[in-house]
């Protein structure tokens, strides 16, 4: 049993989820927890991660066979920076991506989970309000194997 299904089992840990956004415009990434509190954790690859604390909502998809997996985040009582952010991304044409992290409260060396990385779909404020749409791409339609055969990478491709 792992630590974040006994702690699902029991009751007694606090699970903080945590988002981190990087886009390559920007300088640093976006650190965000849920709670009341800043958090100052570890990621599963060594680096020291200083979090502030605001408002997360996260929707997690529906169990089913369809080949697009959404996830819908919201972001409460953000300032401008998110909407400066945002701009710099669509300006630059860049990519955000995002990390999705679970840590319990009583161990914050590591993720209770492994690390969830997903593409930006698209993201819009309201009010104070970030709602940010992700997703893992189109798993179902994607081309295998990825890599075209020619007969420049495979010289045995002129023989059949």
């Amino acid at each position: 049993m792992s630590l974040i299904e006994r702690v699902y089992a029991s009751g007694g840990d606090v699970i903080i989820d945590t988002l981190e956004l990087t886009c390559p415009a920007w300088t640093e990434p976006v650190l965000i927890c849920g709670g009341f509190e800043d958090v100052a954790c570890t990621a599963e690859d060594g680096r020291s991660l200083q979090l502030i604390a605001a408002g997360i909502d996260v929707s997690l998809p529906k169990k089913s066979n369809s080949a697009s997996q959404t996830l819908n985040f919201a972001i409460d009582n953000v300032l401008g920076e998110a909407q400066q952010k945002m701009d710099q991304a669509k300006v630059a044409g860049a990519p955000i991506t995002q990390t999705y992290r679970r840590y319990l409260a009583s161990d914050l060396s590591a993720p209770a989970e492994p690390p969830i990385r997903m593409k930006a779909f698209g993201a819009g404020i309201e009010g104070t309000t970030v709602q940010i749409t992700a997703g893992y791409g189109d798993l179902i339609n994607r081309a295998f194997p990825r890599d075209k055969l020619t007969t420049l990478n495979a010289p045995c491709m002129k023989y059949l």
